[in-house]
């Protein structure tokens, strides 16, 4: 089903059709672009922009966003709250166009099918201004994970087009000079993975910008506290071309999301001592990574900042999944930072990734 201009209201992720910022936001480009590069991407569809803005459309509510954000001061976190609470309240209370409702729930079903049974999937927010080459919008909009049934993951699509008005969203545009004109939402829906390790991986070094090097953060469990920067996890620095261990440091490591099967969801446990202080990742699993990083790197042509999972569900050598991939935007923007310290010589590419984009992603991927 598609609206007006032909664009789909639902593209599932190996569909075939173009992977377009427009139509698919940031994280969904990415991982329709990924999938046809025959990468190792959970499988899941996009809510294209065209759901989004028919949404807009059929609620009549564009004028009123368009007043409400006008001459706003990013300043007056008081009126930005406010207004944002207006926005957000008016998205949660408007019908969804039955064509564009339908659409998704076809979408869903066919996913669940093909994954052989109701299956968590993260609901993940993908706006047409993130994860541009000039801009990190990461961490901006909402993300949910763990979510299972039609009804759970129908409510997060749309708290993530809300979402595209928080405070911190709003702020975050108004002070890059990104303008509301044009601004859509699309939201990715993708099978959750049953992460026993996971990180973030960034193509370079990022405490100088070195790209012979490459950087691992890895820690136990769901990667959402590597992302956020709640634990300290391994920290390896690799030579990229020879995939040789530069240094590395141990992370304590000391919680992990984990999925808690009779509660339906995530649940975050303490790490016992013995695996806090061991590495989280072989050699074999760290060249994986290292390997897959290098892959992403090659296939957009620009330095990347990724994250992955290895799942518990999969054998070894088939168990490394792409979660997501995005322009690494300090040092690729010619961004200088200082020199770090020599107790802060080893900093982690989550923690790096975490203060780049000045906020850390909410309750879920």
């Amino acid at each position: 089903m598609t609206n007006s201009l032909n664009i789909p209201f639902v593209q599932r992720f190996d569909e075939g059709l173009p992977p377009l910022l427009e139509v698919l936001g940031g994280k969904g480009a990415s991982l329709v672009s990924m999938t046809e590069a025959d990468m190792p991407v959970p499988p899941g569809f996009v809510v294209t922009t065209a759901c989004f803005d028919e949404f807009i459309r059929e609620a009549g509510v564009a004028a009123d966003i368009e007043k409400y954000l006008s001459d706003l001061d990013p300043e007056d976190v008081t009126e930005v709250d406010r207004v944002s609470a207006l926005i957000r309240d008016e998205l949660c209370s408007r019908p969804v166009p039955l064509v564009a409702r339908n659409a998704v729930h076809d979408a869903y079903r066919e996913l669940m099918a093909r994954c052989g049974g109701d299956v968590p999937v993260a609901v993940r927010s993908s706006a047409t201004a993130e994860d541009l080459p000039d801009a990190s919008f990461a961490g901006q909009q909402d993300t949910y994970l763990w979510q299972i049934g039609l009804a759970a993951v129908t409510e997060h699509i749309r708290k993530c087009w809300a979402s595209l008005f928080t405070s911190r969203a709003i702020i975050y545009r108004i002070k890059n000079n990104i303008p509301n004109e044009g601004l859509s939402m699309a939201v990715v829906v993708q099978k959750m993975v049953n992460a026993r390790v996971a990180g973030v991986a960034i193509t370079m070094n990022p405490s100088n910008g070195d790209r012979s090097k490459l950087t691992i953060d890895s820690s136990w469990g769901v990667g959402e506290m590597v992302v956020s920067g709640e634990v300290t996890p391994d920290n390896i620095l690799l030579d990229k071309i020879t995939l040789q261990v530069v240094s590395e440091h141990i992370g304590d490591k000391h919680a992990e999301l984990v999925p808690d099967p009779e509660a339906g969801t995530l649940i975050e446990r303490e790490v016992d001592p013995d695996r806090r202080s061991t590495r989280s990742l072989t050699d074999a699993e760290l060249e994986a990574v290292a390997i897959m990083a290098k892959r992403a790197e090659k296939h957009y042509k620009c330095p990347q900042d990724i994250e992955w999972a290895l799942d518990a569900d999969l054998p070894d050598g088939e168990n490394l999944l792409l979660l997501q991939s995005r322009p690494e935007t300090i040092h690729s923007n010619g961004v200088k930072k200082d020199t770090p310290t020599p107790a802060a010589a080893a900093p982690t590419a989550g923690a790096f990734d975490f203060s780049s984009i000045t906020a850390a992603m909410s309750g879920a991927k």
